[in-house]
């Protein structure tokens, strides 16, 4: 299983070599991407990583800075299947209101050839519980970040199971007791966008065994290495912070 991070900043001001939250995780010959900022598909592609393997898409929730590269990535996937000429299969999307997908593939519709293709895009509603199981397994759980909008919430954390690994994705949250129904796991990717470093490492320490924070905020970017020496003072397992283009390769 291999997790690579394509953009690792919350929706600060934008900062030199860093863009907006995504990720994806690459098993079994798939890619599975979690949330799709600006230019996520840009360096997918620069990275290597083969974007007409992906599966599926899951969005946590419909702020910029989670969603600013949605449509690029399908349309740089539909370019990319174009120019290789290869068979490509159908995405599955998963998004909180379905209803930006669709504002979004008008937008395409006035785009090169129209956003013709021979693949398909199906869209689905999120809803707490196992929304996808194949060769991994997402159960979502909403949270506190945002409301709620005709009874259908906003906002979402992931358990992604994934070659023997239990891996939680935070998304954004009002904090630990958003995602800790979901835990014990392996791996935690925790934003720190609107919560410091320590203060979710010692909130967490003992139901994880590693900690990823991406979706960085003001306080992570201007001291990394200050903030990561907090954390690990008060947490007894590996903390790691990611930066865009990385690949943790995990056995």
């Amino acid at each position: 299983m291999k997790l690579h991070f394509f953009g690792t900043c919350s929706g600060t001001e934008p900062m030199p070599g860093r863009h907006h939250t995504s990720f994806a995780f690459e098993t079994k010959g798939k890619l599975y991407i979690f949330d799709a900022g600006e230019n996520c598909s840009y360096n997918a592609h620069i990275m290597g990583v083969d974007l007409l393997s992906c599966r599926a898409v899951f969005i946590s929730h419909s702020h910029m800075d989670h969603i600013g590269g949605l449509g690029n990535l399908f349309w740089n996937i539909r370019k990319l299947n174009v120019y290789y000429s290869r068979k490509m299969n159908d995405v599955d999307l998963y998004l909180p209101e379905p209803e930006v997908w669709e504002h979004l593939e008008e937008i395409l519709r006035h785009t090169e050839g129209s956003f013709s293709k021979e693949w398909e895009i199906y869209p689905h509603r999120i809803n707490d519980g196992v929304i996808f199981d194949g060769d991994i397994t997402v159960r979502a759980l909403h949270n506190n970040h945002l409301g709620k909008t005709d009874g259908h919430c906003l906002s979402f954390g992931f358990l992604i199971e994934c070659e023997g690994k239990r891996v939680v994705y935070t998304g954004d949250t009002n904090g630990p007791d958003d995602f800790k129904p979901l835990m014990p796991c392996d791996i935690l990717i925790c934003e720190t966008g609107h919560h410091r470093a320590r203060d979710i490492a010692e909130a967490v320490n003992g139901m994880t065994d590693k900690i990823i924070y991406n979706h960085h905020g003001l306080a992570m970017l201007s001291d990394m290495e200050g903030e990561l020496a907090l954390a690990r003072e008060v947490f007894d397992g590996e903390i790691f912070s990611a930066n865009d283009m990385d690949t943790f390769d995990f056995q």
